[in-house]
């Protein structure tokens, strides 16, 4: 899926806890870029690590796990989607929106989980995530994947050592 149709979900979302009443203050149109900006990085890709990765320092592993799987999506609360995004970017979001921070934080707790939930589907994905904890801290990594990390390390164990007997001259498979 690609990131405008994730974010006009997350847009929808969001609307959907900030419009509760109806009036239409709040335009999708208007979320869209404003969520685009606040999820993605300065090449325009999605910056899924980064939020799977405070998650997890946030203790907050199984939530990140329940976004990553198939399965429901645990909810987030206020207080922990402003831990995890900071407060001067939160309010500088709703500064765009036009929204008192308390909305933002509200429409965020809404839309976050969807979010990260279509933006890693796939196993592409998952695997590009999986790569960019690598690089860091690969506890977090084995953490949010669970046994897939397991899979991963082994697997490319596995390919490190058949190279490194290639380079050798101790090709087995030969």
């Amino acid at each position: 899926m690609d990131i405008s149709n994730i974010m006009q979900n997350g847009a929808q979302a969001f609307q959907s806890k900030l419009d509760a009443d109806g009036d239409g203050q709040i335009e999708v149109s208007d979320l869209v870029p404003a969520l685009t900006d606040l999820f993605t990085n300065i090449k325009g890709d999605m910056d899924i690590s980064s939020i799977l990765s405070g998650l997890n320092a946030g203790g907050l592993t199984s939530v990140a796990q329940s976004w990553l799987g198939d399965g429901e999506n645990e909810a987030i609360d206020g207080e922990q989607v402003t831990s995890l995004l900071g407060m001067d970017t939160i309010s500088s979001f709703a500064g765009k929106l036009g929204v008192q921070v308390e909305q933002a934080v509200g429409g965020l707790q809404e839309a976050l989980p969807g979010i990260i939930d279509q933006a890693s589907s796939g196993a592409e994905s998952l695997a590009d995530i999986a790569g960019d904890l690598f690089e860091g801290d690969t506890s977090s990594a084995e953490a949010l994947l669970g046994d897939a990390a397991d899979t991963i390390t082994g697997a490319a164990s596995t390919v490190t050592a058949a190279v490194g007997d290639i380079i050798q001259g101790d090709d087995k498979t030969a």
